[in-house]
């Protein structure tokens, strides 16, 4: 069966893999400590079941400590001829999007089909995060895929992973760490003390109210977070549960989704969702840091009204 832990080491071997041509990148002065930050990391994916809590809690302070002091750099990139590339993309056209477009087909087939997928008897992915797992496969496949279009080698491959995770840098840890962040926040009770100051100095009582303040305290806690999965927690248990579901009767399946994509408006709006709004930037070359933020709030803005509305219809 293939569940998360198969996702888990194949992360993990990249990030092992990276690590190790960080260390031995001779033209990186950051190189050793390089090394260590993704050779931590990868500890992490591959033996994280088995390491004890505190070593884990060890190993972040560990991560923050190599980047928040610059000991996290990327080595000197070798640079492709241009001609060299435009004559490449001009000979393999519109098939180069072909890996692209495979990782959504596959990763909806198995969200959809997975069940009737079975070795023997037994399921071949697992039911647990399978969309998660289901993303892991179809990357892998479109990884296949675009080798054999490209005929480039694993190697190449590798190297091509490696430099976009060193351009991209301490901000990979982001979507871990944020996700994390709104555990912690649900286990030291910041749900209930938010529910009670918002009972305290809103009308709660009324549907109406109850339905914006939860869409917009999930819009705004993310923008202060950078992360929906973080602030998704300490809303549904601050308004979502006690007033919305247990007071107002709301249906919690479609309470949850909406809620879900009333944050993802808020990551469209804050820099604190580095790796969304400020990497791109970074790979782009732009000048105006909040250059995506500025294109993404005329989505974002429009869709935030939409989804409060289907709130109001459909939970």
């Amino acid at each position: 069966m293939i569940g998360l832990a198969q996702v888990y080491m194949l992360v993990g071997l990249f990030l092992a893999a990276a690590g190790v041509i960080a260390f031995r990148d001779a033209r990186n002065p950051r190189r050793r400590t390089s090394g260590l930050f993704w050779g931590l990391l990868a500890a992490g994916f591959l033996a994280g079941d088995a390491l004890p809590d505190e070593v884990l809690g060890g190993v972040v302070i560990v991560l923050a400590l190599i980047a928040g002091s610059g000991g996290l750099r990327a080595g000197p990139q070798q640079t492709v001829d241009p001609q060299l590339l435009g004559e490449r993309a001009a000979r393999l056209g519109h098939r180069l999007l072909l890996p692209v477009l495979l990782v959504s087909v596959v990763t909806l087939a198995i969200v959809l089909g997975g069940a009737k997928l079975r070795v023997m008897g037994m399921p071949l992915v697992s039911p647990v995060q399978t969309t998660v797992v289901a993303l892991g496969i179809a990357c892998v496949c479109a990884l296949l895929l675009g080798l054999r279009i490209t005929r480039a080698s694993p190697r190449e491959a590798l190297e091509g992973g490696r430099t976009l995770l060193e351009a991209i840098g301490w901000a990979a840890l982001l979507p871990l760490l944020l996700a994390v962040l709104g555990n912690v926040f649900a286990r030291a009770g910041v749900g209930e003390l938010l529910s009670s100051a918002l009972t305290a100095n809103l009308p709660l009582g009324n549907h109406g109210v109850a339905m914006l303040t939860y869409a917009a305290g999930m819009a705004l806690l993310t923008m202060v977070m950078g992360n929906a999965f973080a602030a998704f927690p300490v809303i549904a248990i601050g308004i979502g549960l006690p007033v919305l579901v247990t007071q107002h009767h709301a249906d919690p399946a479609p309470l949850a989704a909406l809620g879900m994509l009333a944050g993802y408006c808020g990551t469209l709006l804050t820099p604190m969702a580095a790796n969304f709004n400020i990497v791109p930037v970074a790979l782009l070359g732009l000048r105006d840091q909040h250059a995506v933020i500025r294109a993404q709030a005329l989505t974002a803005l429009p869709l935030f009204a939409c989804n409060l509305a289907l709130l109001f219809i459909l939970a």
